[in-house]
């Protein structure tokens, strides 16, 4: 028999009803009903060719051919416990590795995760700078941050707020502060080119004029008080959280989401 045609519930459903000679029994394991638990044994023993309950005046007993397989069975059954808990120890790693941006690390994301590390001593975290093309796979991710109107083909949940904020500092003056990927109809001269949003906003702060950045980025150093906003740009974009359903599954992904977005 193919192994991808054993049947596994019905052998699941022989090892209960063996186990307690009894249908009613083995469906109370189970969570199913006692002719749920019937119907089972009688497809296994139509699918194997040979009967495997008697009923006689005692009540339920395992035929020679039941019985012939049950050692074997269970062992089997533990075999598949073992390679459960084997597969499983990956999700019980405490590391972390996240792909991001260097200026969304700096102004979200660090410090977030040093707040949520605090809340368990054996958390690690690996962190990474993400590129246009996320490769999950070659670089064992297993949560990326990425800016756009959607999850990228990934699963994933938006950061609030999305667009773009102009900020600055009293009497630094109107001089934009460009970066590549800021909007381009700032409408003033450009005085300071810088890398990524997070200098952007550093140089805000330091006087060179105003920055236009994404409004996740810039709400820490608003409500502080070192930037004051002014101008609020609408847009759909914003950044997202982002894996693969199989890494988003998991749940040392899933509890990271989770304090993320609290």
């Amino acid at each position: 028999m193919k192994r991808t045609h054993l049947p596994l519930n019905g052998l699941r459903v022989l090892d209960a009803a063996a186990r307690h000679l009894s249908f009613t029994r083995a469906a109370d394991e189970l969570a199913v009903t006692p002719a749920a638990v019937g119907q089972q044994i009688r497809a296994l023993e139509d699918t194997l060719g040979v009967v495997l309950f008697r009923r006689t005046a005692k009540g339920l007993e395992l035929t020679p051919e039941g019985e012939a397989g049950l050692e074997a069975l269970r062992r089997g059954f533990l075999e598949f416990e073992e390679a459960v808990r084997a597969m499983q120890a990956g999700q019980s790693s405490k590391t972390l590795t996240i792909a991001s941006a260097r200026d969304v690390t700096e102004k979200w994301l660090a410090p977030r995760l040093a707040a949520y590390a605090k809340t368990d001593p054996e958390l690690r975290f690996v962190l990474l700078a993400a590129d246009e093309q996320l490769d999950f796979t070659q670089a064992n991710l297993d949560l990326a941050i990425r800016f756009g109107t959607d999850a990228g083909g990934h699963e994933g949940v938006a950061l609030l707020p999305p667009g773009f904020v102009c900020v600055g500092i009293d009497g630094a003056g109107e001089a934009a502060i460009a970066w590549p990927g800021c909007p381009a109809d700032t409408g003033r001269g450009e005085l300071l080119s810088v890398a990524d949003a997070g200098l952007a906003i550093e140089a805000a702060v330091a006087g060179f004029g105003r920055a236009c950045v994404p409004a996740l980025l810039a709400q820490a150093d608003i409500a502080a008080g070192r930037l004051k906003l002014f101008e609020e740009r609408g847009g759909d974009e914003s950044y997202w959280l982002v894996a693969p359903t199989p890494q988003w599954r998991q749940k040392k992904v899933k509890t990271l989401v989770a304090a993320l977005m609290a």
